[in-house]
C-alpha cells in the first residue's frame, strides 16, 4: 500500500479552519483528525477524551525497546480572537503573498502540520532501529492542562528526547523560563464611603503591596542565555462600589524564574515581604527547561538546522513557557528543545500568520532529526 504524505501547508490550512480557541478549547474533532491521518500514516494512535469535547492524542510507530523515541509536542488549542478585527479570515487559512493567515497559524498549528506530515513522511524508516512518539495536547493555552493529564493518567511512554513545535521561527531553543502564578489578597473592613475612618480599605492594603512588588529584588545573578527573573503585576481587583470602603483586594502576580531558583522559596520570600498588607497563596507553578548546548543531541540539532535554514546555531530561549515545563521532567529530564516555524512576534495577535516557507523548512528539518535518531550516519 502506498502511503499518502500530508503536504505541510495544506496540513496547516485544515488544522486552522478548527475553531480550537481556548476557552472552550474543543481540541476533539481536530485530534480525531489527526489520529486518523497519523493512523493511515502506520502510527498507533490512542486518543485520551477528556470532558466531552477536550482531547490529547498520543501516536507511537517504531521500536522503543532498546532506544527510546524520539518524542514531538504540540498543543492543538489557541488564545481567542481579541477584540480588533481581522483583516483575514482567522479560520480559513487563506495564503497571501507566500503568508498563511489564521489564529493558530504560528502558534501552533504550522508546527503540527510539519512534524505530523515529516513523521508519516518518515514512517518508512521508523522501524526495529528506533521510535517515533507524538504527544499533542489540549488546554495548553490555559495552563498545560493536557499535558498535566497526560502526566496524571500515565499515558505517556519513555523518551530520548524532546522537541516542542512551539514558534522559534525554525531557531533550535534550548531553554525557557519558568514561571510562578501568585494572588495576593488583600482583607479590610467596610463602611461608607462617607466615613472612611470607620473602615480599613483593602485597596490601600493592595496599593502598598504592589509597590513592595514592584521593588522586590530576587537577588540572584541573571542567567547567561535566559536572562533575569521577571515579576508582573497583570490583575488588581477590588472594591464593590464606589461609595463603600472596600474589604477586599486581590492582586494577581506573573513571576518567570531561571535555573538558580527554587519556587518553593521564592513564594515565601515574597509572602514574606508583603506579609503586613496581603496574603498569598499559589495559582500555577511550573519549571523552567534548560539543556547545555554541548549535550551531544543539541549539536546534531544544530547542525541539522543550519544546513536546512542556513542560520548559524547561537544558544536561546524562548521567552514563553511551553508543555516541556511538564512533559521533560515526566520523561525523566530529557534533552529538549522548542523549535517550529512560526513567528514568536505573531503568536496571539491579530492576523497571526506564518511564512509558507517557515513550514516548509520546519517539515525538512523534522524529517532529518527522525532519520538521524532511527538511522544514525544514514
Amino acid at each position: 500500500m502506498t502511503m499518502k504524505i500530508p503536504d505541510p501547508e495544506e496540513l496547516t490550512r485544515q488544522l486552522v479552519n478548527f475553531n480550537t480557541v481556548n476557552p472552550p478549547g474543543q481540541e476533539r474533532a481536530c485530534a480525531e483528525f489527526l489520529a486518523e491521518l497519523l493512523t493511515e500514516g502506520g502510527f498507533d494512535c490512542t486518543l485520551d477524551v477528556f470532558d466531552g469535547n477536550r482531547a490529547n492524542l498520543i501516536a507511537r510507530r517504531g521500536n522503543s525497546a532498546s532506544k527510546a523515541p524520539l518524542v514531538f509536542t504540540g498543543h492543538i488549542d489557541t488564545v481567542p480572537l481579541g477584540a480588533a478585527a481581522w483583516t483575514q479570515d482567522p479560520h480559513a487559512g487563506e495564503i497571501v503573498d507566500g503568508r498563511l493567515y489564521g489564529r493558530g497559524s504560528s502558534d501552533m498549528k504550522s508546527g503540527l502540520a510539519a512534524f505530523v506530515s515529516a513523521a508519516i513522511a518518515e514512517a518508512g524508516r521508523i522501524g526495529d532501529r528506533g521510535a517515533v512518539e507524538i504527544a499533542i495536547t489540549y488546554g495548553e493555552e490555559t495552563g498545560c492542562e493536557g499535558a498535566l493529564r497526560l502526566v496524571e493518567t500515565g499515558k505517556l511512554g519513555r523518551a530520548g528526547a524532546l522537541i516542542v513545535g512551539e514558534p522559534t521561527a525554525n531557531k533550535a531553543c534550548i531553554g525557557h523560563r519558568g514561571v510562578l502564578w501568585l494572588k495576593a489578597v488583600s482583607h479590610g473592613v467596610t463602611a461608607h464611603g462617607s466615613m472612611p475612618e470607620k473602615g480599613d480599605n483593602a485597596v490601600y492594603k493592595a496599593a502598598r503591596a504592589i509597590l513592595g512588588l514592584e521593588a522586590f529584588d530576587f537577588g540572584v545573578a541573571a542567567h547567561p542565555v535566559l536572562g533575569k527573573p521577571t515579576l508582573s503585576v497583570g490583575t488588581v481587583q477590588g472594591g464593590l462600589n464606589i461609595n463603600s470602603v472596600p474589604d477586599l483586594a486581590s492582586i494577581g502576580i506573573d513571576i518567570r524564574t531561571i535555573p538558580s531558583m527554587t519556587h518553593g522559596a521564592l513564594r515565601n520570600r515574597i509572602a514574606d515581604s508583603i506579609a503586613e498588607e496581603a496574603d498569598v497563596e499559589t495559582l500555577f507553578d511550573l519549571a523552567g527547561i534548560w539543556t547545555e548546548p554541548d549535550t551531544p543531541w543539541i549539536r546534531r540539532v544544530a547542525e541539522i538546522t543550519e544546513a536546512v535554514t542556513g542560520e548559524p546555531f547561537a544558544p536561546e530561549a524562548t521567552p514563553y513557557f511551553t508543555d516541556a515545563s511538564v512533559l521533560t521532567p515526566a520523561y525523566g529530564g530529557v534533552p529538549t528543545v522548542v523549535l517550529g516555524p512560526g513567528e514568536p512576534s505573531l503568536a496571539h495577535q491579530t492576523d497571526e500568520y506564518c511564512s509558507v516557507d517557515a513550514i516548509r523548512a520546519a517539515t525538512e528539518i523534522y524529517r532529518r532529526l527522525i532519520a538521524d535518531w532511527v538511522e544514525p550516519g544514514a
